[in-house]
């Protein structure tokens, strides 16, 4: 069975029908109130993602996925992602652990190395082609720092560490879900296969299916590993529901292409149209509750999902439709999803 989960990448543009654009206050605000509206309606997982000087205007996902916990009691709080090459490891690790001791043992996380130059730069990073070596390094420190009592360790891109005890310990054990999010090479794929990780597509303007090689490989990978037993693939999807598909359709397009004028220099095309129907019948999910399920239940059969992400807050829509568009999917296609 395909865990659903909620997705925000805090986006925040002015309405295209309206005119109108809710101030960085209340943007946060309606954040907080749809995580608590998707834990009260069934969702099982809320990832946040990070970004940085931009229309894109969360920063620091665990910081506001923190402010959640406090609000919540049930639902699963990730990043969606963490861009670990710009971070100091062990940071993360403390900030991973607090919130998982705080949430009562519901922190996640999802990790990337990231694209944008201009990010990088930003962080002290003068050479791109440190990215990944970064990552890497990062990666297997903040594993250890979440896993070991003590670590002792010397790399290359940060001080040295002798004896440092992580404080707080995290309450899942052997340490809170680790994601590696991947997808557009086999680099990443290869490092979550090899560290037995699960692996998560990005909320791209790709369809399902041109993901299937790197899934395909990475569930290889994984069995040759002896990984087996651990692996588990995530999607994201972009989604709109009304009582109508007609209405849906109707309704939506403004937000979406609104949402894809901005996205698109982040996010890229590959080829593909992003056109609003071809976007319909690719990465975006939108019709009447059944057109919705049927979409959801193929491609979870399709590429055989552990989590699908519904990415519903985007491009502007207002809050009063995000809250009936989430009640909807609560009501009639969650309780379908296969």
């Amino acid at each position: 069975m395909t865990a659903v989960g909620l997705l925000s990448l805090a986006d925040h543009l002015p309405d295209p029908v309206t005119g109108q654009q809710t101030s960085q206050v209340e943007r946060y605000r309606s954040l907080v109130e749809q995580a608590m509206r998707a834990e009260q309606g069934g969702f099982v997982h809320l990832g946040l993602g990070e970004h940085h000087f931009s229309h894109y205007i969360l920063p620091a996902p665990l910081l506001l996925l923190a402010t959640i916990a406090g609000r919540t009691s049930t639902i699963r709080l990730s990043t969606s992602v963490t861009l670990l090459a710009n971070l100091d490891p062990l940071r993360v690790a403390e900030d991973l652990a607090m919130l998982d001791v705080i949430s009562g043992g519901r922190a996640e996380i999802t990790f990337a190395r990231g694209v944008m130059e201009s990010t990088m730069a930003a962080f002290g990073i003068d050479d791109i082609d440190e990215l990944r070596p970064r990552f890497d390094e990062n990666l297997r420190l903040v594993l250890r720092l979440l896993t070991e009592d003590a670590v002792t360790w010397r790399g290359h891109y940060r001080t040295h560490l002798d004896e440092v005890r992580l404080q707080p310990r995290p309450l899942q054990q052997p340490h809170p879900p680790v994601w590696i999010g991947g997808g557009l090479s086999t680099v990443s794929c290869d490092l979550a296969a090899d560290l037995g990780l699960p692996l998560a597509m990005p909320s791209l303007f790709r369809y399902p299916e041109d993901y299937l090689p790197i899934i395909t490989r990475y569930r290889e990978r994984m069995e040759a590993n002896g990984f087996g037993d651990r692996e588990q693939v995530a999607l994201s999807s972009y989604v709109h529901v009304a009582p109508s598909g007609q209405e849906a359709r109707r309704r939506w397009r403004p937000y979406l292409e609104n949402y894809v004028h901005f996205a698109s220099d982040f996010r890229g095309s590959f080829g593909r149209p992003l056109d609003y129907e071809g976007l319909l019948g690719g990465p975006a999910i939108c019709g009447s509750p059944a057109e919705v399920v049927d979409r959801v239940n193929a491609i979870d059969e399709q590429l055989d999902l552990d989590r699908h992400y519904f990415f519903v807050d985007l491009g502007g829509l207002p809050e009063q439709l995000l809250f009936e568009v989430l009640d909807l999917l609560a009501a009639e296609v969650l309780p379908n999803v296969k």
